[in-house]
């Protein structure tokens, strides 16, 4: 095992005698990756998420998924729009769609976009193709391919303005070639988001993983019943089974979702360090986490023990968080292929000559009594609403200065400094 600064912990299972594949398994390309003919087979059984269908939308949003979002987020500022008003037509790529849950949001909130949904599971592309169906995603959309491929045999593709890998890279035997092959994907400016297993966030399961590897439950019917039954079974003050009733016993309840957590046949795990290695590797910048406000030191710390974090380096900083919270299980970021120098918008000038837009992913919207963008509760002056307002009103490309409000220069720039930072307000560029 390396120690926490080392580039990546490797934690992968034995891998079980493989049990009879459905018949579609037979369909599956030839494989590019050690591991993809057991893991696609394990979808088969068990297609992943476990959400169920529904007619019409999926619920809510999910920022992260909205890429005017998304950039917005990262680099400070939109693209402007075509002429004309219409949406920005990003080219995403969902690499790792399993049973269509990102892939709907992708749609929903992305009009306009081209999409690509790639996974290795048929199982689990029957269940995206009808979740689609069923939600109206793919109507909302320019187009939409859902397709049985590895993220690793894209190169007959062209480049993605942006690409969604969620859940998908610590199941490949060797995550950096699937770093590599996204990463050669990815247009100039374009950006990846990334989900991935964290370290310490993981033991318990790593645990439990491993007990059920030396009972040789295999990761089938017999593995998901004696796996359930496994933690049923252990004392109730047993540090396994406390854990998966506390945190995991909702999110789990789905077969699926059990499956996936307990019985893979393949996984790895990063610790921070660990990750900024990977990233490195692949020649590849990490431009942010998605959850920033996890790895905020004033998240666990006050007074004197804050001042002295304050004063550590930004990844130092993370590296206190890791080793401060042992709970967080994943690490969630977005990456790019170049370094971001993010837009401020201290220059009254430039704000002035600038357009802007409301955030797609806000619950209320318009009003003054919101959800933002992380379903967190959000309270907007209604000065602040009024002149958003006037820009949806407006002509697309509309200026700050120009905005037919009864406002003067300065209480323009003070209330869109507000509402870009409250995340309501996103900057276009002139």
């Amino acid at each position: 095992m390396q120690e926490s600064g080392g580039p990546v912990l490797m934690v992968m299972q034995e891998l079980p005698a493989p049990t009879p594949e459905p018949a579609s398994a037979a369909a599956t390309p030839a494989a590019t990756d050690a591991a993809t003919p057991v893991v696609s087979a394990f979808y088969d059984r068990f297609p992943y998420p476990g959400d169920p269908l529904q007619d019409g939308p999926p619920p809510g949003y999910n920022w992260r998924w909205c890429i005017d979002s998304v950039v917005a987020a990262v680099r400070g500022v939109l693209p402007p729009r075509p002429a004309g008003g219409g949406s920005r037509s990003w080219r995403v790529l969902d690499a790792g769609c399993g049973t269509g849950v990102s892939t709907d949001y992708l749609c929903h909130l992305n009009p306009e976009a081209s999409v690509l949904a790639v996974d290795i599971s048929l199982g689990a592309l029957d269940v995206a193709r009808e979740r689609l169906r069923r939600s109206g995603g793919a109507s909302r959309v320019r187009e939409l391919r859902i397709e049985e491929r590895s993220l690793l045999d894209l190169g007959d593709e062209g480049p993605f303005d942006a690409i969604n890998s969620v859940g998908v890279l610590h199941h490949l035997a060797r995550p950096e070639a699937g770093l590599r092959a996204l990463a050669q994907r990815l247009a100039p400016g374009g950006l990846l988001h990334l989900f991935l297993y964290a370290e310490a966030g993981r033991w318990e399961i790593h645990h439990t993983q491993r007990a059920l590897s030396l009972l040789q439950v295999g990761n089938g019917a017999q593995g998901l019943r004696l796996g359930r039954q496994l933690l049923a079974d252990l004392p109730p003050g047993n540090r396994l089974r406390r854990h998966h009733e506390e945190r995991w016993a909702l999110d789990t309840a789905a077969d699926a979702n059990f499956a996936d957590m307990y019985l893979h046949p393949q996984e790895t795990s990063f610790t921070v360090a660990g990750l900024l290695a990977f990233l490195e590797e692949a020649n590849l910048h990490f431009a942010g986490f998605s959850n920033p406000e996890v790895w905020d030191p004033a998240r666990l710390l006050s007074g004197e023990l804050l001042e002295r974090a304050r004063a550590l380096s930004q990844r130092q900083q993370w590296a206190l968080v890791e080793a401060l919270d042992p709970d967080i299980s994943h690490f969630e970021c977005f990456v790019s292929r170049e370094p971001i120098a993010v837009r401020s918008w201290k220059d009254d000038g430039a704000l002035l000559a600038a357009a802007g837009e409301a955030n797609r992913c806000l619950w209320g919207w318009p009003g003054t009594a919101l959800l933002d963008p992380d379903l967190r509760p959000l309270e907007i002056e209604p000065g602040d609403l009024a002149l958003m307002e006037a820009w949806q009103a407006a002509p697309t490309g509309t200026p700050l200065a120009e905005l037919p409000v009864a406002m003067g220069e300065a209480e323009r720039v003070e209330r869109a400094r507000r509402l870009i930072q409250q995340r309501v307000l996103l900057p276009v560029a002139p």
